[in-house]
């Protein structure tokens, strides 16, 4: 009955055709005409790209190393350079509130030219003004003003002392200001004269001085209001002058914006500013500007973003996406031990930079950063960077700081990461999907047909030359396509990691310039697979050495009932490798139960789990449909301290359940793989390549004898691109791959036993496998008959006698007339 295959060396390996390969290096290649392998990726970008309405920007998919941003960055970057360029932002000072400074949006190239003609005005101003008021046209006409407010204040004070002096009085001018004094005969008075003075006169004087009193107390009010308007009258003067010097200059300045309305009403707003503010200049010496004043930086124009048109559309690619890095900061300096800012200290973050084109930004580094991403989602929300302190928005810090303007945005953000990532995000967080409506999901593997074995040598041609390497001859790159079919785990694709394929190039040039060769050929490319293999081999090779000297129980030969060589996957720094391990199973009279001791131990994922109940399940359904399930059992693999994951196993598990129900011994010079379903079918599992050669190096250590090989699933024939080694090993017979598509398949493999086929009354053929399981489950059912037997008996002469007594206890009762009488 069976259809078990062994494996042709053919089918082990599939090597390419030389005549898909019509070039002697890969000099002679030209680029490929499109991105290799990722139409759907291409459509999705083109259509995000394309369209410009709200939460239409990208999510690229696809594993670490794939490839993905070099492909973004090569598009976008051609998309970009034909597209405008955005207009400029810049902040300039707000004078009438100068914590909001103001945001101006001018056209490319021309908010670096308002940066530049503002420097240049204050520094003409800085030398235009001082000169102004230093020329003898101004010096006349403030010395006119002097002059009339000296003239009035003297006339004023004349007259007052001309009329004290009528009345005897003088008026004296001390360094503390003015006071009356008696006079007599032209004289001043002192005490005793005054005293000496007949009592009318001395009444007479004092009157005069109570009078002259009020009228110079009067004319001292009087002397701050022709200050005042002396001031004033200056004040005016200075601003015409001022305007005289400041006008030309801002108009200037205006000529070159006069299309641009807010850009005219802030040059407006700075000459009425400098105006108010002219005596800063004045001060100043010539060419001087102090660092960190804010009287000449109020006028500066703070950019954040302008290029010339040029240029295209901006492409930033933020490695370290932080909440400042994508919004900007608002910066400070240290003043007389205060932390002071102005809105020249507004810093740019990458959604300024990239206002207008294209902000690309790893997913799972934008995740890690605090308030990053929520920042992100508010900005593509509102469609505006508003920059904002997380120190004084959780009220952390006490400073002098800005409430700038937010500036409108308008940008295409593309997101790179695992589709566990993008996946997890669309079903978290509702925002999400809103935000990033185009997946584009990169393919891993490329289909593998002489059509895309051109394409790929394409590829690979193009790598080398954008590395700078030697050109690779035709077997180079043959064996190169082979080796990225097995990285792709099937012989049937070609796997499109551009890390582990530039990384193969790289390694293989390596060794080409180390023997001084001109081109890489395929002996460095073989070197290049062995080198990376041997760099992680120290786990693997301990393992080994620990099951040649008996440490680990494997055998690789004789038979034994119950035991089994299953096959295990372990990855340890990016190389996975495969081993051997002992699966062993033990049968006895029971309910039905199959303990996976793994399991109980808490040493088996949920996979495991799941495999162990649907084999027990297949147990159950094959041998006991016709009878209550009477077997106890128990499954376990053996020297094994770390958590086993995974269905593969299953098969051997089921065939060590089987050899130990029927006393079948199980070949130990064969191992097997494969997982199980509920009608016994073998199903494919992954990891084959690295499985079948974890078996063949033990046994090639211990000595090949022919005999020894691995079971897989049918299923698994497609994925096999095993080493040259072991092919070579199969083509000489001294090693065997063969594939099964049922469990019987492998019981009779492992047993070298005929499984038994079923006839229609359900009876397996003799000395069959399977006739012996149910020969063993019968004696399981005897057994338990016999057994219950007695039980039954002596549960129904228990039930008798606890009726019974139960009866008389309730015979002994008084009735209730009983009492009464």
């Amino acid at each position: 009955m069976t259809h078990t295959l062994r494996l042709t060396p053919d089918c082990l390996r599939r090597t390419c055709d030389p005549k898909h390969f019509d070039f002697i290096t890969t000099e002679e290649l030209p680029e490929p005409e499109e991105i290799v392998g990722q139409d759907r990726a291409l459509e999705a970008i083109r259509v995000g790209v394309g369209i410009g309405h709200d939460g239409y920007n990208l999510f690229v998919l696809g594993p670490t190393g794939a490839g993905k941003r070099t492909v973004l960055e090569r598009i976008i970057g051609a998309r970009a350079k034909a597209e405008h360029a955005p207009d400029g932002w810049c902040y300039v000072n707000d004078f009438e509130q100068p914590h909001k400074p103001h945001a101006l949006r001018l056209p490319p190239g021309r908010a670096t030219t308002l940066h530049h003609e503002m420097d240049q005005l204050v520094e003409e101003l800085k030398v235009v003004i001082p000169a102004t008021f230093e020329s003898d046209s101004y010096r006349a006409q403030a010395e006119r003003i002097d002059t009339e407010f000296n003239e009035r204040h003297e006339r004023a004070f004349a007259a007052l002392g001309d009329e004290a002096q009528r009345h005897n009085v003088a008026l004296i001018r001390t360094p503390m200001g003015f006071s009356l004094a008696p006079m007599h005969g032209g004289e001043t008075l002192n005490e005793e004269q005054y005293e000496a003075l007949p009592p009318n006169e001395r009444a007479a004087i004092e009157a005069s001085i109570g009078g002259l009193k009020e009228q110079l107390e009067k004319l001292l009010r009087q002397v701050p209001v022709w200050h005042k308007e002396r001031r004033e009258r200056i004040r005016s003067l200075n601003r015409e002058v001022a305007l005289a010097a400041v006008s030309h200059l801002v108009d200037d300045v205006k000529r070159d914006f006069t299309d641009l309305p807010l850009v005219m009403a802030y040059l407006d707003a700075v000459q009425l500013d400098v105006l108010d503010n002219v005596d800063a200049f004045r001060k100043t010496p010539e060419g001087e500007m102090p660092a960190g004043d804010s009287v000449f930086s109020r006028y500066r124009v703070n950019v954040l973003l302008d290029q010339e048109a040029a240029m295209g559309a901006p492409v930033v690619f933020q490695d370290f996406p932080s909440y400042q890095n994508l919004i900007g900061r608002v910066e400070h300096r240290a003043m007389f031990g205060t932390l002071v800012t102005d809105f020249t200290l507004i810093k740019p973050g990458d959604l300024h930079r990239a206002n207008g084109g294209y902000l690309l930004l790893e997913m799972d580094k934008v995740l890690r950063q605090p308030f990053a991403w929520e920042a992100l989602k508010r900005a593509l929300f509102k469609r505006e960077v508003r920059i904002e302190s997380l120190a004084e928005m959780f009220s952390m810090v006490s400073t002098v700081s800005l409430e700038p303007e937010p500036i409108a945005l308008d940008v295409k953000v593309v997101l790179f990461g695992d589709r566990w990532l993008y996946y997890m995000l669309y079903e978290l967080d509702p925002d999400f999907a809103q935000l990033f409506k185009v997946p584009a999901d990169f393919e891993d593997d490329l289909p593998r047909d002489g059509a895309n074995h051109a394409r790929y040598a394409r590829l690979v041609a193009s790598v080398a030359r954008s590395h700078g390497l030697l050109p690779l001859s035709r077997d180079a790159v043959m064996r190169v396509v082979e080796q990225q079919a097995r990285n792709a785990g099937d012989a049937e694709k070609l796997s499109l990691h551009m890390r582990t394929l530039a990384d193969l190039l790289r390694e293989a040039d390596f060794h080409a310039r180390d023997r001084q060769a001109q081109a890489v050929e395929r002996q460095d490319v073989v070197r290049a697979i062995a080198a990376q293999l041997a760099r992680h081999d120290r786990v693997r090779e301990h393992l080994r050495e620990a099951m040649l000297r008996g440490t680990l129980l494997i055998d690789t030969d004789g038979a034994r009932a119950g035991q089994v060589n299953g096959l295990w996957v372990t990855q340890f720094g990016g190389a996975a490798f495969g081993q051997p391990a002992r699966i062993t199973a033990r049968t006895h009279l029971g309910e039905g139960e199959v303990v996976d001791i793994q399991r109980e131990a808490k040493l088996g994922g949920n996979i495991h789990s799941k495999a162990v109940m649907t084999l027990a399940a297949y147990l159950t359904a094959r041998y006991s449909s016709t009878q209550p399930p009477c077997l106890a059992a128990s499954l376990t693999f053996e020297q094994t301290y770390g958590e086993v994951e995974g269905d593969s196993a299953s098969v051997a598990e089921l065939c060590a359940l089987v050899s130990s129900l029927s006393d079948v011994p199980i070949k130990q010079s064969l191992a097997v793989t494969g997982s199980i379903n509920q009608y016994g079918e073998v199903q494919a599992i992954g990891g084959v390549n690295e499985k079948i050669e974890g078996f063949f190096d033990l046994c090639a250590a211990r000595g090949l004898t022919g005999e020894q090989g691995v079971v897989i699933p049918r299923a698994n024939i497609k994925h096999l691109m095993l080493r040259e080694d072991v092919v070579e090993a199969a083509a000489a017979g001294r090693f065997h791959v063969y594939a099964v598509a049922s469990a019987d398949e492998a019981i009779e493999l492992l047993t070298g036993v005929p499984a038994g086929v079923a006839d229609a009354q359900g009876v397996f053929a003799p000395d069959s496998v399977n006739a012996r399981v149910c020969a063993k489950l019968a004696t399981y059912a005897a057994a338990r008959r016999a057994f219950a037997q007695p039980m039954r008996a002596m549960m129904l002469r228990h039930k008798w006698h606890a009726a019974a007594n139960s009866y008389s206890r309730a015979s002994a009762k008084p009735h209730k007339g009983d009492r009464d009488e």
